[in-house]
């Protein structure tokens, strides 16, 4: 058995992201204070942005929108334009705060590189992740992007036949197991899971214990190991 296609997902696995929307997320909650406590309003906020997922899908845009919708919800008639100001300028920080990369993923890609063909598989804004994998300077590692709505079973079935590899030949590494892990266990392919602190609520999911193409990272540069390992037949 032989990795022949290495998927790679983007923001929390080679590149921080949730530690901006978190920053974002702290400053709405300060904004509202004289009209709910922090808890309220962010429980408000993540109610609101799981309804708006399915009309505004994944990314800083959705998010900023959620925002104002949710400040509109808790202050009513006593929103300002200036507090709307204030809000649609912490979106804008989001689409346009400096990219930094985790901690070893610079030398961690050619090393997957020299595995197998190397394939970004990210959701979101289409502007905003060219944008973000523009300036992280690894475009040129990969030999294909997939921008998706969402990640799904179907998701990655589709990515496996356009690229020419059976799923078990091919695996994904990411730090979401709801958006990265299960889809792909579920096409059949093998997945490494590589947390990071400040996961999205709506990004978790059960573990899935005792899968057999199944295997817990602590970093990106374990994959390889996990690769040869794989190839070798000792699985995960």
């Amino acid at each position: 058995m032989t990795i022949r296609l290495i998927c790679l997902d983007a923001d929390d696995t080679l590149w921080h992201n949730m530690r901006h929307f978190n920053g974002a997320e702290a400053a709405f909650t300060a904004m509202l204070e004289p009209f709910a406590e922090a808890g309220v309003a962010r429980r408000a906020l993540e109610a609101c942005e799981a309804r708006n997922l399915k009309v505004y899908g994944y990314g800083a845009k959705g998010f900023t929108l959620s925002l104002i919708e949710t400040a509109l919800e808790l202050c009513g008639a006593a929103l300002t334009p200036a507090m709307i100001a204030d809000l649609l300028a912490v979106g804008r920080t989001l689409l346009q705060h400096p990219v930094e990369l985790l901690d070893g993923i610079a030398q961690t890609l050619p090393a997957l590189q020299a595995r197998g063909e190397l394939v970004l598989v990210t959701k979101g804004d289409l502007l905003h992740q060219e944008t973000k994998l523009a300036a992280s300077g690894l475009g040129e590692c990969f030999s294909g992007v997939e921008i998706v709505s969402d990640k799904t079973v179907q998701t990655f079935t589709g990515l496996f036949a356009r690229h020419g590899v059976a799923p078990h030949e091919a695996i994904m590494a990411g730090d979401s197991l709801r958006s990265d892990i299960l889809p792909a266990l579920g096409a059949g392919a093998w997945a490494a899971y590589v947390p990071q602190d400040g996961a999205w609520s709506h990004e978790q999911a059960p573990v899935p214990d005792g899968a057999e193409r199944f295997a817990t990272l602590t970093r990106l540069g374990e994959l390889p190991a996990l690769i040869d390992r794989i190839n070798a037949g000792a699985g995960g």
